[in-house]
C-alpha cells in the first residue's frame, strides 16, 4: 500500500507569498525605519526555506524597498530629509496627474466607495492604528488613480510609497491625527464638482504636506 506524502509549497509560490507579504508590510508602515532583517529570521517567520526568503530579499532591494550594505547587512530604509523631499517631490508630480487623468471617469460610485474608505480612516484613528492609517490612506489613492488608466505611472507611485512606507510610520507618530487628512475632503469635493485644478491642488497638498515636518 503506497502511503500519500504530505505536498511541499513549490518554491515559486513560497517566494511569491513571503515577496507579497513582506512587500505590504513595509510599504504599510508595519516596520520601522533602518529595522535590519535577516534571511534566518524571514525564513522562520514565514516557515519556508532560504531560498525564497533569500528571493524575495533580493527582488525588494531590487526595488528600493530594503537596503543592503557592503557587509551584507539588510534593513529598512532610513531616509535622510533629502531623501524624504526627492519623494515628495515624485508624488506631488506623478499622483496629480494620476487624480487629473481619473477625473473625467469619477462617477458616483467611484466618490462614494473613495467616501467610505475615508470613513474607514476615521476608524483607524480611533483605535490609534498606524499601519491600518497607512493602509486605508493608500488605498484611497489607489483606488482614485486606477480610474485614470495609467498602469505604468501607478506602478512608478506605489514604487515610491514602498520606500516611504517605514517613514510614514514614523510621520504618522508626529502628525497625532484626530481624524482623515483633511486634503481627502476637498479631494472629494473637487471630484464631486468636477473641478480640475482645485483636484490637483488639493491632491499636492494631500501628499507633500505631512512629509514636510520630517525635513524641517
Amino acid at each position: 500500500m503506497l502511503v500519500a506524502r504530505p505536498k511541499t509549497e513549490p518554491v515559486t509560490s513560497a517566494h511569491e507569498r513571503v515577496y507579497r507579504t513582506l512587500r505590504a508590510r513595509i510599504m504599510y508602515g508595519e516596520l520601522d525605519p533602518g529595522q535590519a532583517l535577516t534571511l534566518r529570521g524571514i525564513a522562520a517567520d514565514f516557515d519556508v526555506s532560504m531560498t525564497p526568503a533569500r528571493e524575495a530579499v533580493r527582488r525588494l532591494v531590487a526595488e528600493g524597498a530594503l537596503s543592503l550594505s557592503s557587509s551584507g547587512r539588510v534593513s529598512t530604509l532610513e531616509l535622510t530629509p533629502e531623501r524624504i523631499e526627492e519623494l515628495a517631490a515624485l508624488r506631488s508630480l506623478i499622483e496629480v496627474e494620476l487624480a487629473s487623468r481619473a477625473l473625467p471617469r469619477a462617477h458616483f460610485a467611484l466618490i462614494d466607495r473613495l467616501q467610505a474608505i475615508n470613513n474607514t480612516i476615521s476608524d483607524t484613528v480611533i483605535r490609534k492604528d498606524a499601519s491600518g492609517y497607512i493602509r486605508s490612506n493608500l488605498e484611497f489613492h489607489r483606488t482614485l488613480y486606477l480610474r485614470a488608466q495609467a498602469p505604468a505611472m501607478l506602478a512608478m507611485t506605489e514604487t515610491v510609497w514602498l520606500q516611504l512606507g517605514p517613514t510614514m510610520r514614523a510621520l504618522y507618530g508626529r502628525l497625532k491625527r484626530t481624524g482623515p487628512p483633511q486634503y481627502h475632503r476637498l479631494i472629494l469635493s473637487a471630484l464631486r464638482a468636477g473641478d480640475e485644478p482645485s483636484l490637483r491642488l488639493a491632491v499636492r497638498s494631500d501628499v507633500t504636506q505631512g512629509l514636510r515636518l520630517l525635513t524641517n
